[in-house]
């Protein structure tokens, strides 16, 4: 039974990673059968050809749901795709999901719970050791064997070092504590959060000032709260699987701290320099 909501774009940064944008997909386009009101969009860093076939695969069953947004590759460019991706978006709710993160069944269900005015949310990850990524990509059953585990199965998993958290299988409604962390912006992750369009318009989305790895989505936080939008605490409610991978280069990693660190003293800075209102 499809579920109406307001109109959500879930956007899916990846970069030549087709293998664990599969996994991603083969459980968010589950859920997005649900909601007619929902699209996905893939925000490609400039993939090779094997990331087209893996997301032409999927249009086959969500052909009016499922986007594919590229552009060449001349480096690290997330924060322009994004902006690229969310200028060709329906939706009056965004969700920013990383290529490498695989959400649980009960993501888009959770979120949706989570959605409220004046607020951003943001999601928990559960990091998955080398050993145990590779044991998925040779089996993908395992990762239907995860969503069913119990607190034991966590445990056991935690204690042999597969993941590094015990309880991303609660589940807690809106309460109180979702609220304490709300204006500490190291605390959101940009692999899996989500904002309003209408907020993500008014601080001109991510400043393509960051070229390189890093700090994009923490300097699109810190503009946020300037402008008055608070955090919201998405744990025990909307956790992905986080799959391993060797780091990215991060030669620009230093000149994009500096910039996020001058901009965090400045109040007054809500709007990204090079932002969406190009597009």
């Amino acid at each position: 039974m499809q579920v109406q909501t307001p109109k959500i774009s879930i956007i899916v940064s990846t970069y030549n990673w087709p293998e664990a944008l599969d996994m991603v997909l083969s459980t968010l386009v589950l859920q997005v059968l649900k909601y007619p009101n929902v699209e996905i969009i893939i925000a490609d860093d400039g993939s090779l050809n094997t990331t087209a076939s893996v997301i032409n695969k999927y249009l086959e069953k969500i052909p009016n749901q499922l986007k594919h947004i590229w552009h060449e590759d001349v480096g690290f460019r997330k924060a322009m795709i994004l902006n690229k991706a969310v200028a060709s978006a329906k939706g009056e709710y965004f969700l920013f999901l990383d290529g490498d993160c695989i959400p649980f069944p009960d993501y888009l269900s959770e979120h949706i719970k989570l959605m409220e005015k004046g607020f951003f949310v943001s999601g928990g990850r559960v990091l998955l050791s080398k050993d145990f990524s590779e044991e998925l990509f040779n089996d993908i059953k395992k990762l239907q064997n995860i969503y069913n585990w119990g607190a034991i199965d966590w445990l056991i998993a935690r204690f042999n070092r597969k993941v590094n958290k015990f309880f991303p299988w609660l589940r807690f409604g809106s309460q109180w504590w979702r609220y304490i962390r709300s204006t500490n912006w190291q605390y959101p992750k940009g692999c899996n959060f989500g904002m309003w369009r209408k907020d993500f318009l008014l601080v001109n989305g991510f400043d393509e000032e960051y070229n390189g790895w890093g700090h994009e989505d923490a300097d699109l936080f810190i503009r946020l709260l300037h402008a008055g939008i608070k955090i919201k605490n998405g744990r025990f409610a909307v956790s992905v699987l986080h799959v391993w991978h060797k780091e990215a280069d991060r030669k620009l990693a230093e000149k994009n701290w500096n910039r996020l660190i001058e901009r965090l003293a400045d109040y007054n800075f809500t709007k990204a320099n090079i932002g969406i209102n190009q597009y």
